[in-house]
């Protein structure tokens, strides 16, 4: 280098320069959605956290802002690719793991399957809707007794003439309470299919999940089927088998890839400016050794993420990801946030046990986001099966 040239200035959140890898439109969308976190939904989220509600009158703004079902073509959609939705993912996670949540499970486990299986007629009614955040979904697939192994379903519908009866439960259901809908797998004589019940059919319930000290800000429910008549044209009758919700969670899991990046930069950014205030023993806290490491591993770690998951967001916007590569990201990603919140916590001091700051609530959600959408052990075996051509499933 030579001697005259300028320094060069770095982003210590980004210090490998990926928003200059995006595209226009794409620092666009993310510049949108941060102002919107900032302005909007981070000053809602401790007292939302503290009290335990999700803030409602935030989905039209972010329907508003075209988030919901953001990689839909068509049906009054963004139409947006892939890694815009990472971008949004992130910035919202940013704020708090469950406003990301609620726009993963709209978007990727509602609209996405309802697009991709589903017929025009429900396309018709149901994605405008959505998409203006005037109908909202959830997903029903855990069920309590089989958390990572799906194939031990015990919901099941049967085939009455022109209808089905659905009878079951689902767990740990986000949106659940306050959904309109509710996509639901069910095993049926011909192999497990989707059904898209309406709150108002006799026999649903969706009783919210109380006493979380995870996930907070977000609705989390059960999901019960007494003898639920639903008519076959609310059948999502383009797939059978664990294809259509395993193809549902790899959409998910590839925003979760992002999500958590947001919410490590959120426990760095504060910690980092923290250190360099707070006095000890007459000087900063980050002008120590200790200290300065800590904050090194965070900034390698936030990096390798950013750019693991703006490649798999290329990969997927050519047609060429695979599972795998999802569940690499997914596992590399939330774990690396994770650690990232429990560190910044403990620098913090007292201090960081308290919603004044934000790792505390970033490191309670992380502990939900590393089970969800598949656990860190799941996504090691999808490597290792990989890898080695053996499933040890």
């Amino acid at each position: 280098m030579s001697p005259n040239q300028p320094k060069i200035s770095l982003n210590p959140a980004d210090l490998f320069d990926v928003r200059a890898m995006l595209t226009d439109d794409e620092r666009m969308i993310q510049d949108a959605v941060a102002r919107f976190v900032d302005e909007r939904a981070l000053p809602l989220m401790p007292k939302a956290f503290e009290e335990g509600y999700f803030p409602t009158e935030l989905i039209s703004e972010v329907a508003d802002l075209g988030l919901l079902g953001s990689s839909i073509e068509g049906y009054n959609c963004a139409g947006l690719n892939a890694v815009s939705y990472g971008l949004i993912c992130q910035e919202l996670e940013r704020c708090d793991s469950g406003l990301r949540s609620f726009v993963s499970v709209q978007s990727s486990l509602c609209m996405y399957p309802i697009y991709a299986f589903g017929t025009e007629e429900q396309r018709q009614r149901w994605l405008p809707e959505m998409a203006a955040g005037r109908a909202i979904g959830c997903f029903g697939l855990t069920e309590s007794q089989g958390g990572s192994d799906p194939m031990n379903m015990k919901t099941h519908a049967k085939r009455d003439g022109d209808d089905w009866i659905i009878n079951g439960s689902k767990m740990w259901i986000t949106n659940g309470s306050i959904a309109d809908l509710a996509v639901v797998w069910a095993i049926t004589d011909d192999g497990i299919q989707g059904f898209i019940i309406e709150k108002d059919f006799e026999g649903f319930s969706a009783p919210e999940i109380k006493h979380k000290f995870s996930l907070r800000a977000s609705v989390t429910s059960a999901l019960y089927f007494d003898n639920i008549r639903v008519p076959d044209s609310n059948r999502l009758p383009e797939v059978k088998g664990l294809k259509g919700p395993l193809s549902c969670l790899n959409q998910a899991r590839y925003g979760i890839t992002w999500g958590p990046i947001g919410a490590a930069i959120a426990c760095y950014t504060e910690v980092l400016e923290y250190s360099k205030e707070r006095i000890l023993f007459g000087k900063p806290v980050a002008g120590t050794q200790t200290v300065q490491r800590r904050l090194a591993d965070m900034a390698r770690r936030i990096t390798t993420a950013q750019l693991l998951s703006l490649q798999l967001g290329r990969l997927k916007d050519s047609g060429r990801l695979s599972p795998s590569q999802v569940s690499l990201a997914k596992w590399n990603n939330v774990r690396m946030a994770l650690d990232i919140a429990r560190d910044a916590r403990d620098l913090l001091g007292g201090a960081g046990i308290t919603t004044e700051y934000c790792p505390i609530r970033h490191m309670l959600n992380l502990e939900s986001v590393i089970t969800y959408e598949g656990t860190e052990t799941v996504h090691e075996l999808i490597v290792g099966r990989e890898i080695t051509g053996i499933n040890a499933f």
